[in-house]
């Protein structure tokens, strides 16, 4: 009876956050629009000049671009749970006979819903402009298992921020730190051709594994060490971040 009381709630607090970032235009502009209109300048302006081989540059850019994707959209996310955070949103759900857990639940799912149909958008635009995979049943599934490892692992870095931040301001400041690993991997360009210190960043920090096992399943590749490295890490930050957020969450509200 508790789990299915927990699940009713966060639907409805779920129903609430989707329904108020949809009535939103910044937020639909900023988390679907802004990075079709990055894959269209990197395709179409800079494509030309960036050597990726044999692989076409919007089958290599697009797992850059989808990750991309993610870190736009959470960051709306910290910012609407430090919203309801800082105005006493939160204390007034606290004192409804609701699953206290349901209230920060509601966030995560409606960031999750947002963030698979963001995806969804960036995959057909790109479609449009050519991208082929060669992914086989199973390689379809390995990239989207590790696209929703990354997109739970995102959310709760934000619910981290979101709910440390003590102004809306600096909630979202953690994304660009993201979008900075983003541009120092292999998202946009081959890490051969970076300086040798940036080189050796680039390939050992998280992005580039998660980047590139995508590439890789989606262009017909099989599962192999680099596929393993960007699960590992996406499950090391989902646990870690989940575990903080509940700890700090759980300060904040003052209950246990």
């Amino acid at each position: 009876m508790k789990l299915i009381h927990f699940l009713g709630d966060t639907a409805v607090m779920s129903g609430r956050v989707i329904r108020h970032s949809t009535r939103s235009i910044d937020t639909i502009i900023t988390v679907i629009a802004m990075p079709i209109m990055i894959m269209l300048l990197f395709v179409y302006i800079f494509g030309g000049a960036m050597n990726t081989g044999d692989v076409s540059y919007i089958n290599y850019i697009l797992p850059g671009i989808l990750l991309f994707c993610i870190a736009s959209g959470v960051a709306y996310s910290s910012l609407r749970i430090n919203n309801d955070l800082t105005k006493g949103v939160f204390e007034r759900f606290h004192s409804m006979p609701i699953a206290k857990a349901s209230i920060l639940g509601g966030h995560v799912v409606a960031s999750l819903v947002f963030n698979v149909v963001s995806l969804l958008a960036i995959f057909l635009v790109a479609f449009g402009m050519g991208f082929r995979p060669q992914a086989d049943v199973l390689g379809w599934v390995l990239a989207i298992v590790i696209l929703l490892l990354s997109v739970l692992a995102f959310i709760w870095i934000a619910v981290t921020f979101g709910l440390l931040a003590k102004s809306y301001e600096g909630a979202g400041v953690f994304s660009y730190i993201l979008m900075l690993l983003l541009f120092v991997s292999s998202a946009f360009a081959p890490t051969d051709s970076m300086p040798a210190v940036i080189r050796v960043f680039a390939k050992y920090q998280p992005m580039t594994p998660l980047i590139e096992s995508i590439r890789s399943l989606l262009l017909g590749g099989t599962a192999d060490k680099t596929t393993l490295s960007a699960v590992l890490w996406s499950l090391a930050i989902l646990g870690i971040f989940c575990a903080s957020a509940m700890r700090v969450y759980k300060r904040r509200m003052k209950y246990t």
